[in-house]
Parts: structure tokens; sequence; C-alpha cells
């Protein structure tokens, strides 16, 4: 197994993609910004989607529409 040295918002982010995340919206704000960056860079080659909202409303508007 491949040892990698990360920091925590990235390895929360690549632990949800290994358990199985398909989808992200989300409103990037300190201290999460982490967070969507990696996951932008990352869900799609996980076969996921990745989309950047314009505000904390429209992200749980998404997310709302995709459950």
């Amino acid at each position: 197994m491949e040892q990698k040295l990360m920091k925590g918002n990235e390895a929360v982010a690549e632990a949800a993609i290994r358990a199985g995340c398909k989808f992200y919206a989300g409103y990037p704000i300190t201290p999460q910004t982490e967070l969507p960056e990696y996951l932008a860079k990352n869900m799609e080659k996980a076969g996921g989607v990745f989309l950047q909202a314009e505000s904390e409303i429209s992200a749980i508007n998404m997310i709302y529409d995709a459950a």
C-alpha cells in the first residue's frame, strides 16, 4: 500500500472518494477551501461529479435535488 502525506482536509476528501462519494456540491469558504479543491481535482477521476455553487443555499439545493 502506498503511503502519502496529506493535510487533514485532503485526507477527509480522499476518504470520501474511497468510501464511494459520487457527488459533491459545495461553496468554498475557509477553513474548508482545501476540501473542494481536492475534490475538484480528483472526483471526476473516480467517476463522480463536483459542482461549485455560488452560495451555501444553492449548494444545499443541489444536494436536495441529487437526493
